[in-house]
């Protein structure tokens, strides 16, 4: 969603932006030729492998980007940090990268055998064979069916429970064999996807805590724009949809005086514009050539 992305953002020439979850930098590179000729982009991920690929991809634009190891959840941070006045445009795209699925040694994918690992953050402290080995039964299947939305979350945590006793989970095909043989080879009610692609989901945002780094994020985002300024999140996962969506609500509409009453009593004044007051998606054109886009919802507000 490069387009919808930076007309939302009102890139410009000149602008200072942050894109806080970089990967590959396709969208960084868009909003420093789009911000030509002296417009400045932070770039933060907490991946260091994407950051040398972003940087690599950004070499000619020179001092224009500065980059950054980072969680994005800790965005204001950063920038008050590194001494940066606020942003008129800032980027948060969740979930993993095109590169760390296609790259079998992270362990995010059953599309290549590698190990269970899963970290963003390769110096995280819990892999995801380790979350597995420590959570009982009832953890795993309530993280499985709350993460990964899995209706065969206990069916697919006590398979992954016993294998594990066996010494029979030790990478992502087996895990891939374990789920769909426990759900029969199906995944109920989304046939056109892997019956392991939810566990996956699931056991990768846990290891990543992406849950409460986006609620981190979704505190604080608004201190890093300038009035005017403007923040766009896609999103993949329902959960952090409804986040986002919740969180832009209670900022653009924070009054909690009863309806009825003529004038605010409360105090409360809005603290952003929804721009998007339902989130965008892919146009056909972009599902025919990036299948993974298929879940991306994209929200965004402007700071008032």
């Amino acid at each position: 969603m490069l387009a919808e992305t930076m007309e939302l953002l009102r890139v410009a020439p000149g602008g200072r932006y942050c894109d806080a979850t970089v990967g590959g930098a396709g969208h960084a590179h868009e909003i420093l030729e789009r911000s030509a000729p002296d417009g400045a982009l932070l770039a933060i991920d907490r991946d260091p492998e994407a950051l040398i690929r972003s940087r690599a991809r950004l070499a000619r634009f020179g001092d224009r980007a500065t980059f950054c190891r980072g969680n994005y959840a800790d965005v204001a941070a950063i920038i008050a940090r590194l001494g940066l006045p606020p942003v008129d445009g800032l980027l948060v795209d969740l979930g993993v990268s095109s590169h760390q699925l296609e790259d079998a040694a992270r362990g995010f994918s059953f599309a290549a055998d590698g190990p269970l690992d899963m970290r963003m953050d390769p110096d995280a402290p819990i892999t995801a064979a380790e979350l597995v080995a420590r959570l009982s039964e009832h953890e795993l299947s309530g993280v499985i069916r709350e993460l990964g939305e899995e209706p065969a979350a206990r069916k697919i945590a006590r398979a992954m429970k016993r294998a594990l006793a066996r010494g029979e989970l030790r990478s992502t095909a087996d895990l891939a064999r374990l789920v769909s043989g426990a759900v029969g080879g199906r995944s109920p009610g989304r046939r056109r996807i892997h019956p392991a692609t939810r566990t996956f989901q699931a056991l990768r945002m846990m290891v990543n805590e992406e849950l409460p780094s986006l609620q981190r994020f979704l505190d604080s985002f608004v201190d890093v724009l300038r009035p005017g300024g403007r923040v766009a999140v896609i999103a993949f996962h329902s959960l952090e949809d409804r986040a986002v969506k919740q969180a832009l609500r209670r900022l653009a509409n924070p009054c909690t005086c009863p309806p009825g009453l003529p004038v605010c009593a409360c105090g409360r004044r809005r603290v952003v514009l929804e721009v998007t007051h339902r989130p965008l998606r892919p146009r056909p054109e972009e599902l025919a050539v990036n299948a993974r886009a298929r879940s991306a919802r994209l929200r965004a507000a402007e700071r008032a």
